[in-house]
């Protein structure tokens, strides 16, 4: 059971931070409504949840945006706080996920693949 709770946790923060972003809320710079909130890991004891951001922007952007969420956590946490009626929130600790621009790397190879495929078929039509 306690492990369905964590998960549930887990989800409901990945919703709220998610919302936070694209509704503009967090005013720090450096978070831009690209950055998307792959997954939450909330610990046993709930003090604390591992939240991997992405984006498909250059690399150099997630790094920014990461330490942008990692500085406005205290007010992140509030607004979670406020939304969740639960007895703890957990502290939040952000991380880099480059899964979305590795999942875009990799179709465009293999779209890559097929065009270099695709020419031999159209000339023997």
């Amino acid at each position: 059971m306690s492990e369905y709770r964590t998960e549930r946790i887990g989800r409901l923060i990945q919703e709220k931070i998610g919302a936070l972003i694209v509704e503009g809320k967090i005013k720090d710079p450096r978070v831009h409504p690209f950055l998307s909130i792959t997954r939450v890991s909330v610990s046993r004891d709930f003090a604390w949840a591992e939240v991997y951001v992405s984006n498909c922007k250059p690399q150099g952007s997630l790094g920014k945006g990461v330490a942008g969420l990692q500085s406005a956590a205290g007010f992140i946490q509030s607004q979670i706080a406020g939304q969740m009626h639960i007895r703890q929130t957990p502290r939040l600790r952000f991380h880099e996920d480059p899964s979305i621009r590795e999942g875009f790397a990799l179709i465009k190879k293999i779209e890559d693949l097929q065009g270099a495929e695709n020419p031999d078929l159209h000339e023997e039509e």
